[in-house]
């Protein structure tokens, strides 16, 4: 993502426009690895060295709200955060902490149908996120 996309994200949520969180949203997205707030810290530090860990956690979590970035839990209880919120999986390594998009429409098809027979009662689904849990075989 451009930084002109990155404003427009920005603008369209009605957030301010400033430097430190272009620099956020930014690094979300150049990571790539479902980043921690402290991969971000240490990704903008060179730049921003003078950013405090609160605005970035604070950033984080207003991105998180206006739905232009999404947080995923790992089983180490550790929050990381990804730049991609279309429908996607995720495919999570508890030996290496390391998290992979996994995209599946057969998949999303299948959950869909099964929710919608189940007709869960008096629950609104708005979003369905699966995290399998397993060991990648070879390093990347």
């Amino acid at each position: 993502m451009n930084k002109e996309r990155i404003i427009t994200a920005l603008k369209q949520c009605g957030l301010k426009v400033t430097p430190q969180r272009i620099a956020i949203f930014d690094a979300v997205i150049n990571l790539k690895n479902h980043p921690t707030a402290e991969n971000v810290i240490d990704s903008i530090k060179i730049n921003y060295p003078n950013i405090g860990t609160g605005t970035v956690y604070k950033t984080l979590e207003t991105l998180v709200h206006c739905n232009i970035i999404k947080r995923v839990k790992t089983d180490t209880d550790i929050m990381r955060y990804d730049a991609v919120v279309n429908r996607h999986h995720h495919l999570y390594c508890k030996e290496s902490d390391r998290i992979e998009d996994f995209v599946d429409e057969d998949l999303d098809r299948m959950i869909d149908d099964y929710l919608k027979k189940k007709k869960v009662p008096n629950f609104k689904i708005e979003d369905i996120k699966l995290q399998i849990v397993g060991k990648f075989l070879l390093n990347k």
